[in-house]
Order: structure tokens, then sequence, then C-alpha cells
């Protein structure tokens, strides 16, 4: 049985990773409710784009006689080599979050022969480096508090190899934040772009939003709209901004995951870390009162030897 000074300086050590993992809790809350309200900012802008690239794409005259050796985002071709986009975290301590994610992304790269890798945050690098992928790019420190011009990073390289001819589409594979108790991994194809359809509910990648707005019908309007210049060439502004959209959407979405999956794994270890002490009290107690009793008994049984 543990001596009362071993049972002491347990009860310390497990207060002090108390104090930290409490602390953690409090940090990655108000890290979440900043996510959601940079997320809420950006929202105008992408719900703007969305619906401009919407009005573009109705007209179908435009749309006929689209060259899309000017526009290769938009073009789509037989999939011979796909490239994947897997965004993970920098840092652990946040439950089931990456665990989920990446298995997620190796049941999706278990079903294809050729394919590019790209990694986002540390964990995803760690993981596919360990068991032998060959990773084309990574991309770490911002998976909790991603910028503009972190995605514009991510989005060009991704450009990059689908104009080039390398891969034929690329799939973004991130966690869809729904709550701080609710996150799934989720597979989106990112090029490339299928521009959303007239009435179509807002694309699911933007986040903190359970109750999208679907965007107005555009189909009798788009007769009337005059875009300046033509519909085409404002398409090669559109397309690109599209696609730093959803990018920008989906990093934000994963860094709201890990938050809010950090906060809960936290709090949980904190409160069984209070468990624990409670637990460590009591057998801190009883041990504390066999030595009382058993000095008592030797000195009655001293007493009990002088007479």
């Amino acid at each position: 049985m543990a001596t009362p000074r071993e049972i002491r300086r347990h009860m310390k050590s497990v207060k002090n990773i108390q104090q930290i993992t409490k602390a953690m809790k409090m940090v990655a809350a108000a890290r979440l409710r900043r996510a959601q309200e940079k997320a809420a900012s950006s929202r105008p802008f992408s719900e703007k784009v969305k619906e401009l690239l919407t009005t573009a794409v109705s007209d179908k005259a435009t749309m006929r006689n689209l060259d899309y050796s000017e526009h290769p985002l938009l073009q789509e071709r037989p999939i011979k080599r796909s490239a994947y986009i897997v965004v993970s975290s920098d840092k652990g301590l946040a439950g089931a979050y990456n665990a989920n994610l990446l298995k997620h992304a190796l049941v999706e790269l278990m079903d294809q022969d050729d394919y590019v890798l790209i990694t986002v945050g540390r964990k995803a690098k760690d993981f596919f480096s360990r068991r032998g992928f060959d990773i084309e790019e990574s991309f770490f420190g911002f998976s909790d508090k991603p910028t503009y011009d972190d995605a514009d990073d991510v989005a060009y390289l991704a450009k990059k190899l689908f104009t080039s001819g390398v891969v034929d589409e690329v799939i973004l594979i991130y966690t869809q934040f729904k709550s701080a108790l609710s996150f799934t991994p989720l597979s989106k194809k990112l090029l490339p772009v299928v521009p959303p359809q007239a009435g179509e509910t807002a694309v699911n990648n933007e986040p903190f939003d359970d109750e999208h707005a679907k965007l107005a019908d555009k189909d009798e309007e788009a007769g009337d709209v005059i875009f300046e210049p033509t519909a085409s060439e404002t398409l090669k502004y559109l397309v690109p901004y599209y696609v730093k959209t959803i990018m920008y959407a989906a990093l934000m979405q994963a860094a709201a995951s890990e938050l809010g999956a950090r906060m809960t794994a936290m709090s949980s270890a904190t409160d069984n870390a209070n468990d624990l002490l409670k637990s460590l009290e009591l057998s801190y107690n009883k041990v504390r009162q066999a030595g009382i009793t058993r000095e008592i008994n030797e000195i009655v049984g001293g007493a009990e030897a002088l007479q």
C-alpha cells in the first residue's frame, strides 16, 4: 500500500495536470468563439462570389462557347490521377479528431492506385510519413488559426497541379464542423470547379451555420444581367476566387472542429482529474487513519506490557 507521502505527491501532480487541462479548455473555447466570428465576417464575400458565379454560368450561350484553354479550372476530363489534400491539426490533445480524419483519408487512398498526396497539419504529415506514403507538399503551423493567405497557398498548389495536367481532379478531405460536440470527416471535390446551380443550397463549406440561405433562382434574371467585361472574362476572376473561398472555409471548419474537440477532451480530462483527486483523498484518509490506529495500538500494547 502506498504511503501518505506518496499519495500526497500523486495528488499534487494530479492537481497540476488539472490546472493545465482547465487552462487549455478555456483557451480552446476562446479560440473557437473567435473562429466562429471570423467565419461569420467572411461569409458575405463568399456568398457574393457564389452568387456571381451562379449568374455567370446560368448564361447557356456563354457556357456553350466557353474556351476551356482560358478557363482550365472548369474543364472536366477523364480521371486518371487524383490529388488529395488532407487537412489535420498541428497538435494533439484533441480526442479522436485526428484519428477519425486520418482513418477516413486512409480508406479513400486505399482505393486509389495513382494519386498525389498533400497534407495540411503536422499530424497528417507524420501519420502518412510513418506509413511510407509519398507526400508532394506539406503545410503546417496554422491549423487552429488559418488565414486567407494560408488558404491561398494551398489552393495555388492545387490549381498548379490541375492546370498543368499532373492530376485530373483534386479532392479535399477535412472535418466538417457542426457543433463543439459534433464534427464529421468529409471528402469534397475541389477541382474541377462545379459551379453551384441556381436555386441550390449554399455549398456545405460554410462553417458554423446549419441554416444555409438558398441562392435566389437566377434563371429568369440571367438574361437581364449585363457583365462588363463579358461573362466569359468575369469567370477568369470568379473561378479562382471560388476555389480559394472553398479552401478557406474548409480550413476554418477544420480549425473549429479541432478546437471543439480539444475543448471537449480537456473538459473530460479536468473532470477525470477531479474524480481522481477525490479517490486519492479517500485513500489518503484511509492510510492516515490506519497509521493513527496502528500507533494507538502500539501505545496501548506498550502500556499493557509495563503493567
